[in-house]
C-alpha cells in the first residue's frame, strides 16, 4: 500500500498543472467609446470582470483632452478648473474622482493600478477649445504658424516651463495623494509632430543657443531635427528624476511610446536609448504601442522592438491592439500575438483596449489565461501578495471589527449608498474597530498601504 501510495504522490507531482509565471497582463481603460468606467457602478463590474479573465494590471486614464479626472489643485491654480471627467458615449459624465474611485475597484480585485496621463503634452483635440487651448503662448506651432499638428491635436510648447510644471505637478500631486503602483506617460512626451516647432518661444530658445540664427524652415534639416530630440530627452531626464524623487522606489514609472524607429522619425524620441541611460535613472517599463490589424505585421515589428532594446527586454511589455479604428484583430492572432511575447522573454503584455478584453474577446482570453487551472500571474516586479485581498470587517451590532496584520498599515474603505470611499489612509495594529451602531455603511474593508502619501 505504501508502494501504491508513492506511485501516486509521483504521478501527481509530475502532472500537476503548472502555476502561471509572471508576466504583466494588462489593459488600458479610457473614458471615450465605451462604458467601462462610466460610472462607479461599471467601474466596480469592470474591474472585477478583468480580474476574473485573468488580468493582473489597469492602466487607467486620469489625465485627458485638458483635464484631470481628479481633483487637482494644480489643475486649478494654472486654468481656473479643478477637473473634469470627460463624457462617455451614453451621455453626460459623471462628476466624481475617477481617479480614487477605479483605484479602489483595481486594488479590492488585487490588481496593480497604473494612473495613465493619457495627453501628456497635448492640450486638446483638434475639436475641442478648452482653457488650455487659449493660452496661446504655451502652444507649439508648425511653420505656417498653424496650431494643430497633423495628428489632429493641439500640443503644449514641450519646452515651455509653465507647461513643463503643468505636467510634472499633476503627475506629482497624483502621486503624494493617491495609493498608485505607478503612473504612465503615453507617447504624448516628444516632439508634437516633426513640422512643429516655429513658435515664438521655441524659435527665440533656438536663437539664444545658435548666434541668434532662426530654426530652418526645412523641419528635416538635421541639425535643427537633433537640437529638438535632445530637449525632448532632456526633460524626460527631469521628469524621471522627479517623479522618482516624489514616488520613492516602489513606484513604477511606466512609457508608452510609438513603434522605434518610426517614433524617432516622426516625434522626436529615442526611447531605446533612453532605456541604456547609466548615468540618471530611467523608466521602469516601455509599453511600445505595437498596434497592427494581424499577427505577421505584429510578429514583425515587435521583434524589431525587442532587438532595440537589448539587454533592456526584460522590462519591455508589447501594446497590442485588439480593437480600435478599422477591423478587430482576428481571433487566433490575439492568442499568437500574446504568446509571441512569451517566447521573446518580455514583460509581459498590455491590450488596447478595455472594450476588446470586456466586449470582444473575453471568453478567449480567460481560456488563454485559465486562472481557474494555473491561478493568476505575479506581476514581474511586485509579485503575488503585492495587493492582496481585502481584510473584510463584520458588523457586531455596534461596530465593525476586523482583525489585522501586526506591522502592515491599511487604508480603510467604507461602501455607503453602493458607492466606495476611503475614510482613512493610515490604520495600523493588530484589531481594528470602527463604530457604527446604525449600520450606515454598507460595508467596510481594509486594503494594504504600500506607499506613503498625504491625502
Amino acid at each position: 500500500m505504501k508502494q501504491i501510495a508513492l506511485l501516486f504522490a509521483i504521478f501527481f507531482t509530475f502532472t500537476a498543472s503548472p502555476a502561471a509565471e509572471p508576466e504583466v497582463r494588462g489593459t488600458w481603460l479610457t473614458t471615450t467609446a465605451n462604458e467601462a468606467i462610466s460610472s462607479p457602478a461599471n467601474s466596480a463590474a469592470t474591474m472585477k470582470r478583468l480580474r476574473d479573465i485573468g488580468l493582473n494590471t489597469a492602466y487607467v486614464e486620469v489625465w485627458k483632452n485638458g483635464y484631470t479626472e481628479f481633483p487637482s489643485q494644480t489643475l486649478k491654480e494654472t486654468i481656473g478648473v479643478e477637473m473634469k471627467v470627460n463624457a462617455s458615449p451614453a451621455g453626460p459624465a459623471i462628476q466624481r474622482d475617477l481617479l480614487q474611485e477605479t483605484l479602489i475597484e483595481a486594488h479590492r480585485n488585487q490588481m496593480l493600478y497604473i494612473a495613465w496621463f493619457e495627453y501628456g503634452f497635448m492640450a486638446a483635440h483638434k475639436d475641442t477649445h478648452n482653457e488650455l487651448r487659449a493660452r496661446k503662448d504655451w502652444l507649439s506651432l508648425d511653420p505656417e504658424g498653424n496650431e494643430v499638428a497633423k495628428n489632429g491635436f493641439v500640443w503644449l510648447n514641450p519646452l515651455h516651463p509653465d507647461a513643463q510644471k503643468l505636467l510634472l505637478g499633476i503627475v506629482k500631486e497624483a502621486i503624494a495623494r493617491y495609493d498608485v503602483d505607478g503612473i504612465q506617460l503615453d507617447d504624448r512626451i516628444v516632439w508634437p509632430y516633426i513640422d512643429m516647432g516655429y513658435d515664438d518661444f521655441t524659435q527665440k530658445m533656438y536663437a539664444k543657443e545658435h548666434a541668434g540664427r532662426l530654426p530652418p524652415r526645412d523641419a528635416r534639416d538635421p541639425k535643427w531635427v537633433a537640437w529638438r530630440q535632445k530637449k525632448v530627452e532632456e526633460f524626460s531626464r527631469r521628469f524621471v528624476a522627479e517623479v522618482r524623487a516624489a514616488g520613492g522606489p516602489d513606484l513604477i514609472i511606466s512609457l508608452s511610446p510609438g513603434p522605434h524607429p518610426w517614433a524617432l522619425e516622426n516625434y522626436l524620441i529615442d526611447w531605446p536609448a533612453w532605456s541604456r541611460w547609466s548615468d540618471a535613472p530611467t523608466w521602469d517599463e516601455y509599453i511600445p504601442q505595437v498596434y497592427r490589424f494581424n499577427y505577421e505585421r505584429f510578429a514583425k515589428d515587435w521583434r524589431e522592438q525587442v532587438q532595440f532594446m537589448g539587454d533592456r527586454n526584460k522590462h519591455l511589455i508589447a501594446g497590442i491592439r485588439i480593437v480600435g479604428d478599422g477591423p478587430d484583430l482576428p481571433k487566433d492572432d490575439v492568442i499568437k500575438s500574446a504568446e509571441l511575447t512569451r517566447q521573446t522573454r518580455s514583460m509581459g503584455h498590455c491590450w488596447w483596449y478595455s472594450r476588446g478584453v470586456l466586449e470582444v474577446y473575453p471568453d478567449l482570453l480567460t481560456e488563454f489565461y485559465d486562472v481557474k487551472k494555473h491561478g493568476h500571474a505575479p506581476h514581474p516586479s511586485k509579485g503575488a501578495d503585492w495587493r492582496p485581498a481585502p481584510v473584510v470587517a463584520t458588523h457586531d451590532g455596534s461596530e465593525w471589527t476586523a482583525k489585522l496584520r501586526e506591522g502592515v498599515a491599511y487604508r480603510l474603505i467604507v461602501r455607503q449608498d453602493g458607492q466606495w470611499k476611503q475614510l482613512d489612509d493610515k490604520v495600523t495594529g493588530s484589531q481594528f474597530g470602527l463604530a457604527d451602531p446604525h449600520k450606515k455603511y454598507d460595508a467596510v474593508e481594509l486594503l494594504v498601504r504600500r506607499r506613503e502619501t498625504t491625502r
